[in-house]
């Protein structure tokens, strides 16, 4: 017999990749110019120039063997010493080349992590609204994850909802900020909040709670927002990066585990990691893109692209009589559906071309989440339908 868990996360795709099938299958159907798609975080503004730049230079100085060849399971140290010498840079930490641990992007640092931690009896916590896969990850463990509901005025962290959910079972928790799909960044008072709540649990329960925190948006900020770095607030913090955001690279699946150098048992925990990494196979990131990061390190992509197409679609559909979330990170929108059936309404949507997510699956029912780093004339090509499905409901 198969694993028939394992059948049905193969056969049924999630909402997201679903809808961004249909999008791709319709376009067939009736040009490509009618379909509006914002169902997928997929980067629309280019790598940075230094990416195209430290391939051409790799490929031209390294010898092949020692390019394509295999590095240390944990990622080669050069490259380790140089992320964890830039993050101490940024942030006043104390990082070494082994509290890094390279991974093939955001995924699997998370699924690496979370199997580090877990010995299959924990619970994870994490916030609504949420990225789905979380369920997946934690639960491929053999851990629960529990959520807590969402804050709808401004879509920070209930602090007392989240105090409630944490019990002696709680192993970690699980944030992300800026946050897949709101946009929101939590302020430097969630966090403290949040830490305060975390120290006090751990002592009453008399054993560490980690915080997990997932960053692949840390770079995708507009303005001067602060996005509080979670290891200068508490001392057993973990963070799981990825440059698929921060360097336009989704498809090169690049990123890295940070253990913070206070972390309780530290050294056994990044053990842990190495081991958890060596059990799923996840040992040896790409060399390739190991070696074009380390040469990348401050890079980011024209953040004022994404800026120019958020402030776009959110006057727009605000100026229409929508409800939005205005986000001040990432690349999404989180809009109010027009009815309480978040499906029903997306559903509706689908029929004018426009292709959004329910936020039923990140924990968000009545919500849907618009994906804006696509091309500016499609947002402007798209506001009539968005116009014609306000029409619709009135």
């Amino acid at each position: 017999m198969y694993n028939k868990k394992m059948h049905h996360l193969g056969s049924v795709r999630s909402v997201i990749r679903e809808l961004f099938e249909f999008g791709k299958k319709r376009a067939l159907e009736v040009g490509a110019d009618k379909v509006y798609d914002f169902s997928l975080g997929n980067p629309s503004v280019p790598a940075p120039e230094c990416v195209n730049q430290a391939i051409k230079e790799l490929v031209n100085e390294m010898p092949s063997t020692a390019l394509h060849g295999y590095t240390s399971a944990q990622g080669d140290l050069n490259v380790r010493k140089a992320i964890a010498e830039y993050i101490n840079e940024r942030f006043a930490t104390k990082l070494g080349a082994d509290s890094i641990y390279m991974t093939v992007g955001a995924a699997a640092s998370l699924c690496i992590t979370l199997r580090a931690l877990s010995d299959g009896q924990d619970e994870f916590v994490t916030v609504a609204p949420f990225f789905p896969e979380y369920t997946v990850f934690t639960e491929a463990t053999g851990a629960t994850l529990k959520v807590v509901p969402m804050k709808k005025d401004d879509f920070q962290v209930d602090l007392v909802e989240f105090e409630k959910a944490i019990t002696p079972k709680t192993k970690g928790i699980i944030l992300n900020s800026p946050n897949n799909p709101s946009g929101v960044v939590y302020t430097k008072e969630t966090i403290i909040g949040v830490t305060t709540i975390l120290g006090n649990k751990q002592k009453e329960y008399g054993h560490p709670i980690y915080l997990i925190s997932d960053e692949p948006y840390r770079e995708l900020v507009y303005g001067n927002v602060e996005v509080p770095y979670l290891m200068n607030y508490y001392d057993n913090t973990i963070v799981c990066y990825s440059y698929s955001k921060s360097l336009s690279l989704p498809g090169e699946r690049i990123g890295y585990i940070a253990l913070s150098d206070k972390l309780q048992d530290e050294r056994d925990i990044y053990a842990c990691v190495c081991g958890a990494g060596r059990a799923l196979g996840y040992v040896c990131a790409p060399s390739l893109m190991q070696r074009v990061v380390e040469k990348c390190l401050r890079a980011t992509p024209d953040i004022g692209e994404y800026k120019k197409n958020r402030d776009l679609i959110y006057g727009a559909l605000t100026e229409m009589g929508y409800t939005c979330i205005n986000p001040d990170g990432a690349f999404y929108l989180f809009v109010k559906a027009l009815e309480d059936d978040a499906n029903a309404f997306c559903d509706r949507a689908k029929q004018l071309g426009l292709l959004i997510v329910p936020g039923d699956t990140f924990g968000a029912p009545g919500f849907c989440r618009i994906s804006y780093c696509v091309s500016y004339d499609m947002i402007k090509r798209s506001l009539p339908a968005f116009k014609e499905l306000m029409e619709s409901y009135k």
